[in-house]
């Protein structure tokens, strides 16, 4: 057994997951979770440059990440970050600062790499799995979709379309305009319509991992906090992510906070569920199961299958 810590640095989260690997039976067991909103992507998509409050919340909270892998005698600590990170002219400089004040190293991962470490973490540990799925993951900077078999990744594509960077684009507020949120409608079919295409062969067997999912999933069966239990594997229908949107493309930031969505990702949840929905209804998909888990769990995987000799 091999205690280890798997940390995704997200535009919008930082999730930390720590796990006891078997390599014996092949299991990741869960040990810790947290997830802690640091808005890392603030600005980025305008200005390609991470601030110093940015950087500020990141160091504080990966020496809180630090604190709580010692505390549990992890091992090892492997930390990534995605389109914030990549999109940003000052990355060298925040990996740097990182290393220096909590000792995490973090590694800046591409896009494909990240959905393929979503793609086998969606799955991790989950029976009976299909033969042919898909995976989508709505980020704060970006989305991935991938799709393949349990066994092996047969295509992805990474796309700059996240909740963070669109609602910084296209919102000047909450809610938006309707001629505001027309133009991301227009923007986000722009993108999809060029790309997902191949992905319709897997639309009956759709997983959905990351905040975006997890909280509509969460706000749709009422609940006023995240329930793990109830949200993992939930079975989101398109017409419920359509009455969310419906609902939320015309409340109020202290509205949408009411329905039990944290303050930071309230102020995001109506663009990315627009994602969601565009998503669902141009690839004509009924229903899209939720999975908590995700890139950290991707990871634990990947260390695992490291330590049985298979990579």
């Amino acid at each position: 057994m091999k205690r280890i810590s798997c940390i995704d640095i997200g535009t919008n989260t930082a999730l930390l997951l720590i796990a006891d690997l078997d390599p014996q039976t092949g299991t990741i067991l869960p040990v810790c979770h947290k997830q802690t909103i640091v808005r890392l992507g603030k600005n980025v998509d305008e200005e390609k440059q991470i601030g110093p409050e940015a950087l500020h919340r990141l160091v504080s909270c990966m020496l809180d990440y630090r604190r709580i892998s010692n505390e549990h005698a992890s091992e090892t600590i492997i930390a990534v970050g995605t389109s914030a990170l990549r999109d940003a002219k000052n990355r060298d400089a925040i990996i740097s600062a990182v290393a220096e004040a909590a000792a995490i190293n973090i590694t800046c991962i591409s896009g494909h790499e990240e959905a393929e470490l979503t793609f086998f973490g969606a799955i991790a540990g989950t029976n009976n799995v299909p033969d042919l799925f898909s995976v989508i993951d709505i980020g704060g900077g970006s989305t991935e979709i991938s799709m393949g078999s349990p066994e092996k990744l047969t295509q992805s594509v990474s796309l700059d379309i996240g909740s963070v960077r669109l609602t910084e684009r296209h919102f000047s507020e909450l809610p938006p305009t309707p001629d505001e949120f027309l133009a991301a409608k227009e923007t986000i079919n722009a993108t999809l319509a060029s790309t997902i295409l191949p992905f319709i062969a897997a639309r009956e067997n759709v997983f959905g991992v990351a905040g975006t999912l997890t909280t509509i999933a969460q706000v749709s069966q009422g609940l006023l906090s995240f329930d793990p239990e109830k949200v993992h594997n939930y079975p989101l229908s398109c017409a419920e992510v359509h009455q969310l949107l419906e609902k939320f493309k015309t409340s109020k930031l202290e509205e949408i906070i009411n329905m039990g969505i944290p303050e930071g990702r309230a102020d995001v949840i109506t663009m990315g569920t627009l994602i969601l929905h565009q998503f669902m209804r141009l690839l004509g998909i009924g229903e899209i199961r939720v999975s908590i888990q995700g890139l950290r769990f991707g990871l634990a995987q990947k260390e695992l299958l490291r330590l049985q000799g298979n990579t």
